[in-house]
């Protein structure tokens, strides 16, 4: 991630509303790859999305939050490419910005080797 995408998560204030879960729980499934048992993890922010679920932000989901937060911010460990072996591209792309992970699969667990991202011009 870029270095200022992750001063805004670290600066996130907490959750209020269903608006803001949903919004963050957007925001990291992009990185959801890269955070082991990412869906265990949110889970109970998740459930609170439920169109049955009452509304009750309780301790459990402050400690998701913080805990997504935390793993979000983390440097993760990049491998070094083994020439042998397909490499794989990850890509996302909106109106705002462009991120790219480039990486290759060890045991069938994906070890990223590159990330990069760029904020267009107007061009």
């Amino acid at each position: 991630m870029d270095k200022t995408e992750i001063d805004v998560i670290e600066k996130l204030p907490p959750l209020v509303n269903a608006k803001g879960i949903r919004s963050f729980l957007g925001h990291t499934g992009f990185y959801r790859r890269f955070i082991k048992d990412f869906f265990k993890i949110a889970r109970p922010l998740s459930n609170l999305l439920n169109k049955e679920a009452v509304f009750k932000l309780d301790e459990e989901c402050q400690a998701t939050f913080q805990t997504l937060k935390y793993k979000l911010v983390s440097a993760p460990i990049m491998v070094a490419p083994d020439w042998s072996k397909e490499f794989e591209l990850m890509y996302n792309a909106s109106d705002y910005v462009m991120g790219v992970v480039v990486g290759q699969r060890q045991d069938r667990i994906f070890h990223a080797i590159y990330y990069a991202s760029k904020i267009p011009n107007d061009a």
